[in-house]
């Protein structure tokens, strides 16, 4: 188990006893569920939720030894499985706990929208940034950032809920650092409206099989639908066997070069 691993499962609330008897346990290369299962045992370890966390650590441990980028960021809305690697937080949502307040009398309303007010201007200089990007101005921003999340307003539920943002600075303010990456996750959730959709009208799938068919259908829309190509062309492209449309890892590998899509 390597470091980032470890710092995984620590955030994840596995105890340090734990971690301290995979890190020092003898490496060894395991190819099956079975074979982890005996293995964990071994090491006394039993418990589903110990379980989960250190087979997520060894995955993410197994990733970052086939060469993965450990600067990989992800950006999330905040929930714990997501907090790997380098992570950032949604802005949207971050905000959006300030919208869902309910301010009981004319001065909180008032400190309600003026910090919306100040957030969103500060979001707008950071979409700004992202553009152009200017290193001297990193200090500047920190420091605005914690004007706005520590100060003292006329609503103390607003004071503390902004007192909880700012601990995640570092995370909220990741695109300092990296000004590639999105500000909000709303293209991820755009990917996922149509499962939401589905879910609504069906109430899910009845099986596996099922699930894992409409997963690849979905999957193999989206990315026709992001590469511009034609979902309905490239089925019967498939089903015809005449493969005139180049498989889509080789479509994906070229629009990251900045190739066009034949």
């Amino acid at each position: 188990m390597d470091e980032a691993a470890l710092t995984y499962m620590a955030e994840q609330g596995l105890s340090e006893a734990i971690r301290q008897r995979l890190y020092q346990a003898t490496p060894t290369e395991i190819d099956d569920t079975d074979h982890w299962r005996q293995y964990l045992a071994a090491l006394d370890i039993k418990d589903e939720r110990h379980v989960r966390i250190a087979t997520e650590g060894a995955l993410l441990s197994s990733l970052l030894d086939k060469g993965f980028n450990p600067e990989l960021a992800i950006i999330s809305d905040g929930a714990g499985q997501f907090a790997i690697l380098l992570h950032g937080l949604c802005w949207i949502h971050a905000e959006r706990l300030v919208h869902k307040l309910i301010p009981m009398n004319d001065l909180q309303r008032a400190a309600v929208a003026k910090v919306r007010d100040q957030i969103w201007a500060l979001y707008a200089d950071l979409k700004a940034y992202k553009t152009l990007p200017d290193t001297t101005q990193i200090k500047q921003f920190e420091d605005r950032f914690t004007a706005i999340f520590t100060q003292r307003t006329t609503f103390a539920t607003l004071d503390r809920l902004l007192l909880r943002l700012h601990r995640h600075k570092d995370e909220l303010l990741l695109v300092l650092r990296r000004p590639e990456i999105p500000l909000h996750t709303n293209g991820s959730e755009t990917d996922i409206r149509d499962y939401v959709k589905k879910r609504k009208v069906s109430g899910g799938t009845r099986s596996d099989l099922g699930r894992q068919c409409r997963d690849t259908f979905a999957s193999l829309k989206k990315t026709c639908r992001k590469l511009k190509v034609s979902f309905w062309q490239y089925l019967n492209d498939r089903f015809s066997l005449t493969n005139l449309i180049p498989p889509l890892p080789t479509l994906v590998r070229n629009a990251a070069r900045g190739d066009s899509v034949p």
